[in-house]
């Protein structure tokens, strides 16, 4: 059953109810907003980050204007999918995420008839999703048929010693202690300049995605950890992949106005590293100005952003198959 989003017309949203977890009730939430024009290229699903949620109407916007059925996933224990018994954000495996998509993508094809779908996710929905994607195809089943990742999470952070002995503790502490709060230094700088009630442009709810983000517990981000060996030493996405991420970094202690230039949450050297090892067709854009997701960024840098992503659906899709492959709408 689908009711009006709390984003208002023309959005709608359905809950997707999910086998219970470790933690009791499960459920993942569904958004849709209909192409003004007929749909003809077929659906995008979105999927978001961490501490985070969908809220990114201008995405909406852009895919809908090239002729695609927009939907949104709000993983379970985000945003929309939040209920009040859970830890928010919290997974101690990245494929707890796969029966949301599985879910996502079936209501998708059975409400639509849509069969060719492209996948656009964001940082670490950029993570789960290439996991999900690679292990379906390795099952025979081919769940999108382009992949669009908004700076995709594939390494993490900090110094060599961090992602090496630093991990080995992350390890062992998450399989003792999965609810520990693993400490870490948290600026704000990010959302701060994102939400038009500090120094951004966008309006979200600071209760889903707050400006000092969720604690980040031990058994999370060894999944997290997992993950990001996965990608090391390779996964087969057998569909085109598109990664967009900044030309820079910076992480400063506090606001500054460069933080609208770059992206001040990930390493974009890590993400254009480790990008050619989702699959055997990946294009990496590097977008000067951008910020950790891309497609929030300053307006002039999305809209160039928006022009690559339009570009290289045209061959993806229309080229790459002649315009009339066999997952074509």
């Amino acid at each position: 059953m689908t009711d009006q989003d709390i984003l208002g017309a023309p959005y709608t949203s359905e809950t997707l109810p999910m086998p219970d977890d470790y933690e009791g009730a499960v459920v993942a939430t569904l958004v849709h907003r209909r192409s003004e024009a007929p749909p003809s290229r077929g659906a995008v699903l979105h999927v978001h980050g961490y501490c985070d949620y969908f809220f990114q109407t201008g995405v909406a916007d852009f895919f809908t204007a090239l002729g695609f059925d927009f939907f949104a996933l709000d993983l379970r224990k985000h945003g929309r999918s939040l209920l009040a018994h859970q830890t928010p954000n919290f997974c101690l495996d990245l494929a707890e995420y796969h029966a949301d998509l599985d879910a996502a993508l079936a209501s998708i094809r059975e409400r639509t008839g849509h069969q060719r779908v492209v996948i656009d996710a964001h940082s670490t929905g950029g993570l789960i999703v290439s996991l999900w994607a690679a292990q379906r195809a390795a099952e025979g089943d081919l769940v999108a048929d382009a992949l669009v990742l908004d700076s995709p999470w594939l390494d993490l952070q900090g110094s060599f010693l961090l992602r090496t002995a630093g991990t080995e503790a992350i390890n062992r502490l998450g399989m003792r202690r999965p609810y520990a709060t693993v400490p870490r230094t948290v600026t704000g700088v990010y959302v701060d300049s994102l939400h038009r009630d500090h120094h951004g442009e966008w309006d979200f709810d600071l209760t889903w995605k707050p400006l000092l983000s969720f604690p980040v517990k031990a058994g999370w981000l060894r999944a997290i950890r997992a993950g990001h060996r996965l990608v090391h030493k390779g996964v087969s996405v057998p569909a085109p992949v598109l990664v967009l991420c900044s030309q820079r970094s910076l992480f400063p202690p506090s606001y500054v106005e460069e933080a609208h230039h770059a992206d001040t949450v990930l390493d974009v050297n890590q993400i254009a590293k480790w990008a050619h090892r989702l699959g055997d067709d990946v294009t990496v854009v590097r977008v000067a100005g951008a910020m950790h997701d891309v497609f929030l960024s300053q307006k002039e840098v999305r809209e160039e952003a928006f022009t690559h992503t339009a570009r290289w659906l045209t061959y993806a899709l229309d080229v790459g198959d002649g315009g009339q492959g066999p997952t074509a709408a």
